[in-house]
C-alpha cells in the first residue's frame, strides 16, 4: 500500500525556462522522512520549461507535471496545482527562486505545529550581481509583512507558504481575479475565514530573485499600487469609499512635492533609481484612484 502523501509542492511556471532548473535541483537534493511531491504546474508556457522539467523527472521520481494552461495567472496555475495535487498540505515555491537546504524538512514539519506557515526570505545569493539590489529591502528577513490598512493583519510572499490542504480547500485557493498581490489576499482569507494564525518559519529559507531590470522594477511597483489599492477598498469597506473631500488629493500633491525637492539631490544611479521607484509608486496610485473612482490613498 501506498503511503500518504503529507506535502505538495507546487511550482507555478510560464516561460521559467532560464530558472526554473535551478529550483528543481534545489528541491531534487532535499530530505524528509516522509512523503512528499513537486508538481509543476505549467501555466502556458511557449519556452523550454517543459522541457527542463522534463529532464529532472528520472532524478526526481516525486515529480509530476501537469497542464495549467485554461487561464493565465499565477493564481490558477496555483489552483490548478493543487487541485491535481496528493498530499494533505500544501507549499507553494516560485519557477524563478531557489529554496535553501533543508527548506522541505523545515516548512513540513513546521506544518505540524501550525496550520498555515511562511518561509524567510534572503534577497542577496540570487540578486548579488544586480545593481538593482542595493535599493531593495527584504520584506521577510525576520519576520511577516504587513500592510497599512485593513485588515491589518500578516501576510507574506506566495513562495514558501505552506498550508493544510483543508484550509486552502475552505477559502477556495486564490483569487484568479488578481494579477498582483493574490498571495496577500490568500493570506488574508485564511486567516479571517479560518481563523488561523500564519506563523513564520525562519528556518525554511528561500532565496528570492528580484526583477533585474529598471524598466521591469517599475513596472512591478506601479502594478503593485494599483493592487494595493484594490485590496484596501475590498477589505477597508467604507472607509475608502468615494469621498468629495479635497484633503487625500492634498495629501497626494505634497507627495509629488517631496519627489520634486528630492530629484535636486540626486547624485548616483541608486538615489535615481530610487526616485524613480517613488514615482511609480504614485502613479500607480493615481490610476488606481480613476480606475476604483476613488481619492488617492494613503499607502
Amino acid at each position: 500500500m501506498q503511503a500518504e502523501v503529507r506535502l505538495s509542492i507546487i511550482i507555478p511556471c510560464y516561460n521559467a525556462a532560464a530558472t526554473l532548473g535551478e529550483q528543481l535541483a534545489a528541491l531534487a537534493d532535499q530530505q524528509w522522512d516522509r512523503p512528499w511531491e513537486v508538481i509543476v504546474a505549467d501555466n502556458g508556457s511557449r519556452d523550454d520549461s517543459r522541457r527542463v522539467a522534463a529532464s529532472f523527472l528520472a532524478r526526481m521520481p516525486n515529480l509530476r507535471m501537469i497542464d495549467a494552461s485554461a487561464r493565465r495567472g499565477g493564481a490558477f496555475a496555483r489552483n490548478e496545482g493543487a487541485r491535481h495535487a496528493r498530499g494533505t498540505a500544501l507549499a507553494f515555491v516560485d519557477a524563478d527562486d531557489v529554496v535553501a537546504p533543508g527548506w522541505v524538512a523545515a516548512i513540513g514539519n513546521a506544518l505540524d505545529r501550525h496550520p498555515f506557515v511562511a518561509s524567510r526570505f534572503d534577497i542577496d545569493r540570487l540578486n548579488r550581481h544586480s545593481w538593482l539590489s542595493r535599493i531593495r529591502r527584504n520584506p521577510q528577513a525576520d519576520g511577516l509583512q504587513q500592510v497599512s490598512y485593513p485588515p491589518h493583519l500578516p501576510h507574506a510572499g506566495g513562495c514558501g507558504l505552506a498550508i493544510e490542504r483543508a484550509l486552502h480547500e475552505q477559502v477556495g485557493g486564490f483569487d484568479e481575479t488578481l494579477l498582483r498581490l493574490m498571495d496577500t489576499d490568500y493570506c488574508f482569507r485564511v486567516q479571517l475565514q479560518c481563523q488561523v494564525a500564519l506563523a513564520f518559519v525562519p528556518e525554511a529559507l528561500v532565496y528570492v530573485r528580484y526583477r533585474d531590470t529598471l524598466r521591469g522594477m517599475l513596472r512591478q511597483t506601479r502594478e503593485r499600487a494599483i493592487a494595493n489599492v484594490a485590496l484596501a477598498r475590498r477589505y477597508g469597506g467604507d472607509r475608502y469609499a468615494h469621498r468629495r473631500s479635497l484633503s487625500p488629493w492634498l495629501a497626494y500633491t505634497r507627495r509629488w512635492m517631496r519627489q520634486l525637492i528630492r530629484a535636486t539631490r540626486i547624485r548616483r544611479r541608486e538615489q535615481l533609481a530610487e526616485w524613480l521607484r517613488m514615482n511609480a509608486w504614485l502613479i500607480g496610485l493615481l490610476q488606481a484612484s480613476w480606475r476604483y473612482r476613488c481619492p488617492p490613498l494613503a499607502i
